[in-house]
């Protein structure tokens, strides 16, 4: 027998840069009291919400996810070309084939890099940044873009207020490079699929319904542990932990886990969901760029991330801030 040889991967991977696009259009509470049952103190008492923000028609996902990603690399410092991995997670893309990967690759330039989409729900960032990290570390990628996108509005029900008041539009992304030593923790990832439709886009019907008190209560008793573990994995406390960023579903729900957690007062809390809703995969890299950008969080901060939702699946890892 032939022995197949393998690629000499790096010892471990890091974050390079991260990139946003937030659509222009802000929806406050009060706009949604103008066509439906409720008021701002109903909807921030339950999930947190002040705003969000709706595309607007020329902001499809492909351009939302194009701008991320610009951005992305320009804060990583890396071209294009330098891309041989381009991974898109998204639960809203407006067609099954082809793949929404392959053209943001070459709309950004990237020459013939591998391509593909992720569908995880809300926990598909965390699941891609996870699939990249690890491609670098066995030698199939020197540097990937790992984008996630959403134009949830499309599969929302705008008159609902048990999903409209809550889902919302954007892109975060983030450029993953080699490193001698490694900044991405090992992921903690799993399913829950005897709920799989707590979360769903039922058949024959174009829009989302939720099963909120379901979701709340499964993230709510399950998913610590799926923390605690990742720090575990990764030899880190909460402690070490200066930024929590778990996927931005509910406030109640991010500030009973890092409750739990017993994170030290020093951490910071990522509460994006207050200006711009649940974005679903996107969450998780705009909260990270949101809180870098404004300062509170700092460049080797160790943070610990979540993304869970649709499936129901979850995906927990520690990083290193860029």
């Amino acid at each position: 027998m032939i022995p197949i040889q393998l690629p000499a991967g790096a010892p471990g991977a890091r974050i390079l840069g991260l990139g946003s696009y937030r659509p222009r259009r802000r929806v406050t509470n009060d706009d949604l009291a103008q066509r439906m049952d409720t008021n701002d103190e109903w909807v921030q008492s339950r999930v947190g919400i002040a705003e969000r923000r709706w595309a607007e028609p020329d902001e499809t996902l492909l351009e939302m996810s194009v701008a991320a990603g610009g951005k992305a690399l320009a804060a990583s410092g890396l071209d294009a070309a330098d891309l041989d991995l381009v991974l898109v997670a998204s639960a809203s893309l407006p067609r099954p084939i082809p793949g929404l990967a392959p053209e943001v690759a070459h709309r950004l330039g990237a020459p013939r890099p591998g391509a593909f989409d992720v569908n995880a729900g809300c926990a598909g960032w965390c699941y891609a940044l996870s699939a990249a990290a690890d491609a670098i570390r066995s030698g199939s990628a020197r540097n990937a873009l790992v984008i996630g996108g959403e134009r949830l509005t499309d599969y929302t029900d705008l008159d609902d207020r048990a999903t409209a008041v809550i889902f919302a539009d954007g892109a975060g992304a983030a450029v993953v490079g080699a490193s001698d030593e490694p900044a991405i923790g090992p992921v903690v990832w799993g399913s829950d699929g005897d709920q799989a439709e707590a979360i769903a886009i039922p058949k024959g019907e174009v829009a989302m319904s939720m099963a909120g008190q379901a979701v709340y209560r499964w993230a709510t008793t399950k998913l610590t542990d799926t923390l605690v573990e990742a720090m575990r994995r990764a030899g880190v406390g909460p402690d070490d932990i200066d930024v929590f960023a778990p996927h931005q579903a509910n406030l109640r729900i991010i500030e009973l886990m890092a409750k739990r957690l017993k994170l030290p007062e020093r951490t910071v809390i990522a509460r994006d969901i207050v200006r711009a809703g649940n974005t679903s995969s996107a969450s998780v890299p705009l909260a990270l760029s949101a809180l870098l950008e404004s300062g509170e969080a700092r460049t080797g901060d160790v943070a610990l991330l979540l993304g869970y939702g649709a499936g129901l699946t979850f995906a927990g890892q520690v990083v290193v801030l860029p």
